[in-house]
């Protein structure tokens, strides 16, 4: 099975100027063709340094994939340098400057010579034509691989990536495996306690199993290999058994699901409507509640109140909005640390509790209302 690599070209990258989305696109894509992706790299607009980490890049990956530096402009220098790389002469094909001209014209303008630089391609590369673009992408095979030039531009990047390059790549190395990859989704349990109860499985080698941390919810990824979908989710199965096993009511979730509508979901199916009220909380909770669209959800309130004031505010929202049960969060700092305060009011009465948060102050709100969240779905599933 072959391993890629994807370089993004671009100095408006390296200064934050401008967010890379084209590795996350090209990731998955190589993902679903079984490829096994080991490196991604961001080059300024440097023809030397370019021609350097594609050098490098192809004595290690046999599916080379860059993009950026495409364009008419003096900054776009990514054909130059990979000629560098490659060792071979930039050469003009007159059929892609008929191309090109012929995409400028509609536009009813006339191509100046410096777009004529986007004709010229490495000697004996493969040309990829832009059918949505004026930048034609190429292919330049080496002894042992490939590496391909794609724009930067995302549209035509994605575009020219599913018509041009996957079909090229299934062929070229007679792509057959497919990489799956399920994401479940864990609340109200810290990364450290949830790999103390998973840390062995996170140690297999098909299906792999690793953890990535968010405020107040941990994503256990389980990805497979296989030569069909249907064996890689059989590999995926065995292990998603036996984590959720282990994690039980820990896991709320799984890939698309996000945590207030599993929330909100639970309520209904309690024949619940619910409101809720929050207090120095940006809208963290109010937000997500509202934009979830369930009709289980009511409205709610925001308002500064001391902690004591709380579940009176709670109540009150409850009662205006007829809503059966409400939620109330309220946040406030305490020296290094955040306090958040919750309320929980049911028909079978009034709860409440107090928590800490030691981490950076600005992801205090999303965890406070993932705390929230996560109580009320638990109270939810606990007294269906």
């Amino acid at each position: 099975m072959p391993v890629a690599e994807i370089i993004t070209i671009g100095t408006e990258l390296l200064l934050g100027e401008t967010v890379d989305t084209n590795t996350r696109f090209i990731a998955r894509s190589l993902r679903d063709l079984g490829v096994d992706l080991y490196r991604t790299l961001t080059v300024g607009d440097n023809v030397e340094r370019i021609s350097e980490a594609v050098r490098q890049a192809m004595g290690r990956a046999e599916i080379v994939i860059t993009t950026g530096g495409l364009g008419p402009t003096v900054d776009d220098p990514t054909r130059q340098a990979i000629a560098l790389a490659a060792g071979a002469e930039l050469e003009v094909h007159p059929e892609l400057w008929d191309q090109i001209t012929r995409r400028i014209n509609r536009y009813g303008r006339t191509p100046g010579e410096n777009q004529r630089r986007q004709a010229y391609i490495p000697r004996g590369a493969q040309v990829i034509e832009n059918p949505v673009g004026t930048a034609p992408a190429f292919i330049v095979k080496t002894s042992c691989g490939v590496v391909i030039c794609l724009p930067g531009v995302p549209r035509e990047m994605e575009t020219l990536l599913l018509q041009s390059v996957v079909p090229f790549l299934k062929q070229r190395f007679d792509l057959h495996e497919v990489i799956k990859v399920r994401t479940l989704h864990a609340s109200g349990i810290g990364e450290g306690s949830l790999d103390e109860l998973i840390g062995d499985l996170e140690t297999l080698a098909n299906p792999t199993v690793g953890l990535t941390a968010h405020s107040g919810m941990v994503d256990v990824r389980i990805a497979a290999k296989a030569a069909t979908e249907a064996q890689a989710d059989e590999l995926i199965a065995g292990v998603e058994k036996d984590v959720r096993t282990r994690l039980g009511a820990n896991i709320f979730g799984t890939d698309d699901d996000v945590l207030e509508g599993v929330a909100l979901e639970a309520v209904a199916r309690r024949g619940w409507t619910l409101t809720c009220f929050e207090s120095g909380m940006d809208g963290a909770l109010l937000t997500r509640l509202a934009r979830s669209g369930h009709a289980a959800y009511r409205n709610g309130s925001s308002r500064p109140v001391a902690p004591a004031e709380l579940a009176g505010a709670t109540e009150a929202v409850r009662l205006e909005t007829g809503a059966a049960i409400s939620i109330g969060a309220a946040l406030s700092s305490a020296g290094e640390q955040q306090e958040i305060y919750l309320v929980l009011i049911t028909p079978r009465g009034r709860e409440e509790r107090y928590l800490t948060y030691g981490g950076h102050p600005r992801n205090a709100p999303r965890w406070a209302a993932n705390m929230a969240l996560d109580w009320l779905r638990r109270y939810a599933l606990e007294n269906a």
